[in-house]
């Protein structure tokens, strides 16, 4: 008969070789979002030239899809049975054809008609395999790191790595684009894609390969899985998300909007020329970011959640506020150093959050559900991309770019505009969020004693599995 296990003789903890390996998933999550969230709206308007309008309505559609493709996708994941896990079957269907539309973003053909429904066709595609991807191998985070010491270790991995993908996104393309915002530059996109392609296969079979790990304890959730209109009812209803949802929507619009108005605010506003002296700015940005992770996670670690991304938030505001001043090119190198503790605040904060809604839902409905979580989050923060592309649209719109990108069309009204977009949204984007994760009702006290019973439902959990269906799922 075979043996059953407790909580005991199942592994709680992972070694840093296993979180390494769990980490470099963000690397080609992060790379191949980001270099769409970066690039795709200048390389369509500025590169292209089709009209701004346009590419706003294409998003839109991209919305509608997501309204539909996030959620269901979380869901079918929670609910599956496979021998493999709930996750790794997800996440290797996704990561393959991604790494293929990667490089499929930037080569529309055709008329002006064609390039444009070439581009909704390719968005709708790469967001339904990012999603694939994305979705599970974030679901991985809570799942597989139990309480608050545990993740913030492991965030500082991740975060790390995920800063990595970010300054693959923002530097590499700039290698082969002279200007990234002038026509006549399609192939050096094209050139930066096929080398983000490969990076995203290789971090991302890595992952796969080394740090795809799921715990037996939550095997048996998908037998109980609620059902997909139940399941978006329980999850909306979770004030605790309610709460994170609107936090992390302003964190993702700052996310979306700063990388795409640098190379403006570096050539307008600093006298930077070229894509590539636009993304060091961003580099050094994102550096700093890194380098500061290590405190904000003794932050987050000794204040909770709720306390330390209220510190993070505020923090930001201020940071922000050297972008304001016309410093100079030598100058501006301290404008992003400080911004990125501000930065480093904010992302590590986002799993964090998450990760405590989820603990919450645990003891409330009794089941792990990580990736209906994610994938309604993912639906949510899409709108950030909205937001960011209607924000600049309408500015540029004021300035005189609001039918077809003109750099000759300078004006007095250009800086303001920079300025608005570069400073004044995202403070108004963060005094929002500090709103909301004041609502945040999971303080540190109550988290200590959530801990407890997650304890106990985990121990109830890993009664119930025996030791050859645990090796199947490994």
């Amino acid at each position: 008969m075979t043996e059953k296990p407790n909580i005991n003789s199942i592994k709680t903890e992972y070694t840093n070789k296993e979180i390494v390996g769990y980490s470099l998933s963000g690397v080609a999550d992060t790379l191949s979002y980001q270099m769409f969230s970066f690039y795709i709206f200048n390389y369509y308007i500025a590169v292209k030239q089709l009209p701004v309008l346009w590419i706003i309505i294409g998003f839109m559609i991209w919305t509608v899809w997501n309204a539909i493709n996030d959620p269901l996708i979380g869901i079918l994941s929670d609910r599956s049975t496979s021998k493999y896990g709930r996750r790794r079957p997800f996440i290797v269907l996704g990561l393959l054809p991604l790494i293929a539309i990667i490089i499929l973003l930037w080569t529309p053909f055709g008329n002006q008609i064609g390039q444009y429904i070439y581009f909704i066709i390719i968005i709708l595609a790469f967001d339904t395999f990012y999603t694939l991807y994305s979705v599970n191998q974030v679901s991985l985070f809570p799942e597989m790191f139990q309480n608050l010491d545990q993740r913030a270790k492991a965030n500082n991995y991740r975060q790390i790595f995920n800063i990595i993908g970010l300054l693959f996104a923002a530097i590499i393309p700039t290698l082969f684009v002279p200007t990234s915002v002038e026509p006549g530059t399609e192939a050096g996109y094209f050139i930066g894609s096929i080398i983000m392609a490969i990076l995203a296969a290789v971090f991302g079979l890595l992952f796969v390969k080394f740090g795809l790990r799921e715990r037996v304890e939550y095997s048996k959730d998908p037998l109980k899985a609620p059902s997909f209109k139940d399941s978006i009812k329980f999850t909306l209803k979770n004030k605790a998300f309610r709460s994170y949802v609107v936090v992390n929507l302003c964190v993702w619009y700052i996310f979306g909007l700063v990388p795409i108005i640098n190379p403006y605010y570096a050539r307008f506003i600093l006298g930077v020329e070229g894509g590539f002296g636009a993304s060091i700015y961003l580099a050094i940005l994102f550096i700093s970011a890194m380098v500061f992770t290590i405190p904000w996670s003794k932050i987050f670690a000794k204040y909770g959640p709720r306390k330390a991304e209220i510190y993070a938030i505020i923090c930001l505001i201020f940071a922000m506020s050297p972008f304001l001043f016309m410093l100079g090119p030598i100058l501006a190198i301290f404008t992003y150093i400080i911004g990125g503790f501000g930065f480093a605040g904010i992302m590590f904060g986002r799993d964090i959050l998450m990760s405590t809604v989820i603990d919450t839902d645990e003891i409330d409905v009794g089941l792990r559900r990580e990736a209906s979580y994610y994938g309604v989050n993912a639906l949510i923060i899409r709108f950030s991309t909205i937001a960011v592309y209607l924000s600049v649209f309408f500015i540029f719109w004021g300035i005189g770019w609001g039918v077809i990108y003109d750099p000759s069309n300078y004006t007095p009204q250009t800086d303001i505009g920079i300025f608005i977009l570069i400073y004044f949204l995202p403070v108004i984007a963060m005094m929002i969020g500090l709103l909301a994760i004041s609502r945040f009702p999971v303080t540190k006290e109550r988290y200590d004693e959530m801990q407890k019973e997650l304890d106990r439902i985990h121990d109830e959990k890993a009664k119930m599995v025996d030791l050859d269906e645990y090796n199947q799922i490994l």
